[in-house]
């Protein structure tokens, strides 16, 4: 395994924590506790989240200098 493979395998990995520990912390304060006052303001933050990391994929994928970098 190249250098290249086995970092993007480390940063797989290190995602799928976070997304893990993530879902946890969901799961523990929202799904099994009651949410409480605080539902409202975490749907809206996930929302606003969710909008702007897909206007980060669209205005991504969307680049037409797409491997123009010498570095690929």
């Amino acid at each position: 395994m190249d250098s290249r493979s086995s970092t993007g395998l480390v940063g797989t990995l290190a995602i799928a924590l976070l997304v893990g520990v993530g879902v946890g912390g969901f799961l523990a304060g929202y799904v099994i506790d009651s949410p409480g006052e605080w539902l409202a303001p975490t749907v809206g933050s996930l929302a606003i989240a969710a909008v702007v990391v897909g206007a980060l994929i669209a205005l991504g994928s969307g680049s037409t200098r797409r491997l123009e970098n010498p570095y690929w």
